[in-house]
Order: C-alpha cells, then structure tokens, then sequence
C-alpha cells in the first residue's frame, strides 16, 4: 500500500472512531470542513510560535521535534479535510501534480493567469 494511501485510511478510521465516541454523526460535510480548517490554524499558530515568529521576544532554541509534531498534527487536520471532500489520495496528488506545474509556469512567466510576468520583475 502507498503511504499516502496508507495515512487517507488511517485519518478515516481515525474520524469514524472520533464521530461515533463523540456522537457527531449528522454534521454535513461543509460543517465539518469549517471545523477542520479552525482546528488546522490552531495547529498552525502552535507552529509558528515553534519558531520564535515574535522578533520581539529573545528567541528560545527551536524543538525539531516539537515543529515536527505541529506539521503532522496540521496533516491530520488536511486529510481529514479531503476525506470531507471526497478527494481520494490519488485525486489529491493529481491535482498536486497539475497544480505544481501551474506553480512553476506562473514563475516562469508562461501562465495565463496575470501577475506573474517574470519580465516586470527584471525593470
């Protein structure tokens, strides 16, 4: 089995167990998706102050594992969200593989979308 496979099966398995604990069973899925993405930066500020954001502050040693944790903790939340999107793994990475091509398109100035003209960069 493919790891990304692997992790989507885990994170449903996961949620089901969550749902049916915590009796959460008649939330839609739009509900569930906002649930997610609130959880998700919440993780994402548990993050960022991982790594001494606040230039304000004397900064403290960064923990790699704490960081590390923070990003898995943010996957959970991803998967979770795709699950609610009925993106299958494979959906997911072929849209990551059509969206990366757009990404360095658009850096190389050979998108149709504006702003990304690498030409006004060099003026």
């Amino acid at each position: 089995m493919d790891k990304l496979d692997r992790i989507f099966e885990m994170q449903e398995k996961l949620n089901e167990d969550i749902i049916e604990k915590r009796n959460l069973h008649d939330i839609p899925d739009e509900k569930w998706i906002q649930m997610q993405t609130l959880a998700m930066l919440s993780e994402m500020a548990e993050l960022i102050d991982e790594v001494n954001f606040k230039w304000w502050k004397n900064p403290k040693p960064v923990n790699s594992d704490n960081v590390k944790d923070e990003l898995v903790d943010i996957l959970h939340f991803f998967v979770s969200m795709c699950l609610r999107a009925h993106m299958s793994p494979d959906e997911l990475f072929e849209r990551y593989l059509s969206k990366n091509k757009e990404n360095f398109d658009r850096q190389m100035g050979l998108s149709k979308k504006p702003g990304y003209d690498v030409k006004e960069l060099n003026k």
